[in-house]
């Protein structure tokens, strides 16, 4: 059993003891959750920069102390310029690096500012200077390349590096460096230093947006100016579903949340009694294979649902999913992959605040393009659209993309609190299951972080779609899932970049509160 990181009244959770500590100082200094998160993701950017930008895009989930929830979605829309059929007639998909990969508006910042402004208006006083001083810092002094940044695999890894700008700011010698290399971004820490000064809405629409918008235009990215200057994160209803004895919140469309929440209620609805048993673990992915059916059937752009999502968490479906998956026998299973780096991050403070944060560039590095007037590294989330004519999520400018992101949180009837979440694309609903149904099965939280995990579905630069195990779980499991015609395969490692990094707080009702960051990243937890 490992001991769970416990603390007396605050927290704070990431893959990368930095931004941990960046959070933390915050919350010293008299800050709360929303304003330690923005710390932290400022942070982040900088210390992780294969998993995530203030290029990308970003979701939130926040809990108020009196119990209401709310969501922000900071996630960008196609530029004016990306059209299905412009692209069509390039070649017949959207290029995964360099400027024609960078053709959505970045939306992290923005969600930044509409929290920070939620967070004032609700008693905050921390200028928006102090919580962005750490990754400034950090920035313009260096800081060592992280274990995972130096083992990440990377994927068209040419034409990554023939991204503009890319070679100038990452690689060493031609390469990625080795862990512990010193990077510094002194072009990025003078863009958050503006920021700071200037507030965090000049992403768009001050000095640092009329650089980015002409830095876009002069690589040949479908994104404008005028992209950049109407942009604006937003506050939307969290999807909501009810379990016995708690009661779960995720992100709507255009992210996966809808799957998480299903898979969650899929299972629930089993009747497994013991965890790490042949019933649990077939249980999650028969779960987890109906809740990916119907996402990829119905998400899209929040704007362009053809669907109630209530319909998808009504206990009928979720019983009649449950009623048709066979207790001793695994499902045909093909899906489409969907890959991402990306960093989940979490906070809670001593009012009772808690935040459930996740941020992403999609690949490893994004589109990989480097702006020089700002040092911002671009997303290539807009690959996950479809050039095809009739397409669910087709290509169109001012249309969000389908997002594998999505923040998770659950309110437990007896006062615990609970943010959780991880990156890991396809994974993350996956991966949410997995660390919540052990929690909720009674292992402590740390276990149930560090304990051997699965993936259905391909990885990274692979086509099978099998379902993977870390190499920790009991041979007779194993055995017993290749028996019900699961197709099993073995990852040589016991933890693996693979699987995923989770990460969770439990807020207690008298205040303790336990915090756990995933072993197979950088990061940590830290509080007081």
């Amino acid at each position: 059993m490992i001991e769970t990181p416990t603390f007396g009244t605050a927290a704070v959770v990431a893959p990368h003891m930095a931004a941990a500590d960046a959070g933390r100082a915050i919350l010293l200094e008299g800050g709360n959750a929303i304003e330690a998160m923005i710390a932290m993701a400022a942070s982040i950017a900088v210390v992780y920069p294969h998993m995530n930008s203030v290029g990308g895009d970003a979701f939130w989930l926040i809990r108020e102390p009196k119990g209401r929830v709310r969501y922000i979605e900071a996630c960008g829309y196609a530029g004016e310029k990306a059209t299905w059929r412009a692209y069509r007639d390039r070649g017949d998909r959207i290029p995964s690096r360099g400027p024609l990969a960078a053709l959505t508006v970045p939306g992290a910042v923005g969600g930044w500012s509409l929290a920070y402004d939620y967070s004032k208006a609700g008693g905050g006083r921390l200028p928006v200077r102090d919580l962005l001083a750490a990754a400034v810092k950090q920035a313009r002094a260096g800081v060592a390349v992280s274990p995972c940044e130096a083992r990440d695999a990377i994927n068209e890894r040419e034409a990554l590096y023939a991204a503009p700008g890319f070679a100038e700011a990452f690689l060493h010698e031609g390469k990625i460096p080795p862990a512990g290399h010193i990077r510094k971004m002194e072009r990025l820490a003078a863009t958050l230093e503006q920021l700071g000064d200037a507030g965090l809405m000049d992403f768009y629409r001050g000095d640092v947006g009329r650089e980015i918008g002409a830095d876009l235009e002069r690589i040949g990215s479908p994104v404008t100016r005028h992209d950049m200057e109407k942009y604006q994160a937003v506050m939307r209803a969290p999807l909501e579903l009810r379990l016995p004895g708690r009661t779960h919140y995720n992100a709507p469309p255009p992210t996966q949340g809808l799957a998480a929440l299903i898979a969650l209620g899929v299972y629930d609805r089993l009747g497994v009694t013991r965890i790490e048993t042949f019933e649990h673990i077939h249980g999650l992915v028969e779960s987890i294979k109906r809740a990916f059916r119907v996402r990829d059937e119905v998400v899209t752009d929040f704007g362009q649902l053809k669907h109630d999502t209530d319909e998808f968490l009504s206990a009928a479906f979720l019983e009649k999913q449950a009623h048709e998956i066979l207790k001793d026998r695994a499902a045909p299973w093909p899906a489409p992959p969907a890959k991402g780096d990306t960093v989940w991050m979490g906070a809670v403070d001593d009012s009772g605040i808690a935040v459930s944060y996740i941020q992403s560039i999609y690949w490893e590095y994004g589109s990989g393009c480097v702006l020089p007037a700002t040092g911002v590294l671009m997303q290539n989330r807009g690959v996950s659209f479809s050039i095809e004519e009739k397409a669910l999520n087709q290509l169109n400018p001012g249309r969000r993309p389908f997002h594998t992101l999505n923040p998770a949180m659950a309110v437990f009837d007896d006062g615990r609190l609970m943010p959780y979440g991880s990156m890991g694309g396809d994974g993350q609903p996956q991966f949410q299951a997995q660390v919540f149904t052990r929690y909720l099965g009674g292992m402590g939280l740390a276990d149930a972080v560090d304990a051997p995990r699965f993936l259905l579905g391909r990885t990274w630069g692979e086509t099978s779609t099998s379902l993977k195990l870390e190499d920790r779980f009991d041979p007779s499991l194993v055995r017993a899932l290749e028996r019900a015609g699961h197709d099993v395969s073995v990852l040589p490692d016991g933890y693996s970049d693979v699987a995923g990094h989770a990460g969770a707080i439990v807020r207690h009702p008298r205040g303790r509160v336990e915090a756990m960051h995933d072993p197979r990243s950088d990061g940590g937890a830290s509080g007081f």
